[in-house]
């Protein structure tokens, strides 16, 4: 099952929803900033935490893992330094790799153990070419008539081009590539903290972005065991800081799903596409229905061959790329020692 409208969005995400007794809840950040402002080398913060959260009325939430790193990477993405905050050494062996399909590559020959075990440091690690590739859009919240030049500049022309095919929002017939206006998105004000709800534990602790322009990548993975049914809610947003205090949503979605237990095959998929720059792009929804069926720890290599370029959105592809870890999280829960679930 793959739901909703492909041309629907339906705004800015609420917060985290309570954590379920028995779950595990992931959740991550890139945080990027520019010390020498536009054009300069990007600072990259990286953090991320497994928390669980027992089935005892009584029993506090534990953090099961934590990672992170900080790295200073150049305009074109290159890593020119990077080191692990829990001390894995190896990390600082990919200074010199270059954000997309060689620093991923690089990131498995290096770090083998962290790709098998789906942890926390992998998925920053590998979300750092994504991440980095939209981060500069925050500048664009700190200029005024941002949004004329991005679409209407002596550049928008030769950007299209430049980006011609990379994914559905730029696919050859999409309205955005023949210059169309009308399908721009409103890029609408988020959430400023998303850690502001009452739930003080629901997120790990967020690094501040008020005092200059700012990227923030963010997931949160919920997984829990339901008898025979493994179940997640997932949530992604690319977002930006204001002058104004305020935050700007670039990118964001949600997903829930379901698998089976025993097989970890993937049974139901529910893409709500939140906040997304051209209305062209929930487009990709529908073409999600093509990973019915499969097993959840092959999602990383799958959902790059059923939904290449034009098939897929390349954020939402990440997204689902991450339920990958899902396998890893179930037996995580098992093995905190509360009995059948």
């Amino acid at each position: 099952m793959v739901s909703k409208a492909a041309q629907d969005v339906s705004g800015p995400a609420p917060l985290a929803p309570p954590r379920q007794p028995g779950s595990i809840r992931r959740t991550m950040t890139l945080d990027t900033r520019w010390p020498d402002g536009e054009g300069g080398d990007m600072d990259v913060v990286g953090s991320a935490r497994d928390l669980y959260t027992p089935r005892r009325v009584d029993g506090a939430p534990r953090t099961v893992r934590e990672d992170g790193f900080i790295a200073r990477l150049t305009p074109e993405r290159r890593i020119l330094r990077i080191d692990a905050t829990g001390g894995k050494r190896a990390v600082a062996e990919l200074a010199g790799s270059q954000g997309g399909k060689q620093l991923r590559g690089r990131i498995g020959e290096v770090l083998p153990e962290e790709l098998d075990g789906a942890t926390p440091l992998y998925l920053l690690l590998d979300d750092l070419a994504g991440a980095s590739l939209v981060a500069g859009w925050a500048f664009s919240q700190w200029v005024q008539g941002w949004e004329e030049a991005l679409f209407d500049g002596p550049e928008s022309d030769a950007r299209r081009k430049r980006n011609e095919g990379v994914c559905i929002g730029f696919s050859p017939s999409s309205p955005v590539m023949i210059g169309s206006r009308d399908d721009r998105q409103h890029f609408p004000r988020i959430v400023p903290s998303l850690d502001s709800g009452a739930d003080r534990q629901a997120w790990h602790s967020l690094s501040s972005q008020d005092d200059g322009p700012g990227a923030r990548r963010a997931r949160r993975l919920d997984v829990r065991l339901d008898g025979n049914t493994v179940r997640m809610n997932a949530h992604f947003q690319d977002s930006a800081s204001r002058p104004d205090g305020q935050r700007m949503g670039l990118h964001e979605y949600l997903i829930t799903a379901t698998a089976d237990r025993e097989t970890m095959m993937l049974r139901s998929l529910d893409v709500d596409p939140r906040v997304l720059p051209f209305g062209y792009c929930p487009m990709a929804v529908p073409n999600t229905a093509r990973l019915i069926g499969t097993p959840l720890g092959d999602l990383r290599q799958a959902v790059l061959a059923e939904l290449p370029r034009t098939l897929g959105c390349t954020h939402l592809n990440d997204m689902l790329r991450s339920l990958a870890d899902v396998p890893q999280l179930a037996a995580t829960i098992e093995q905190q020692g509360e009995g059948a679930l």
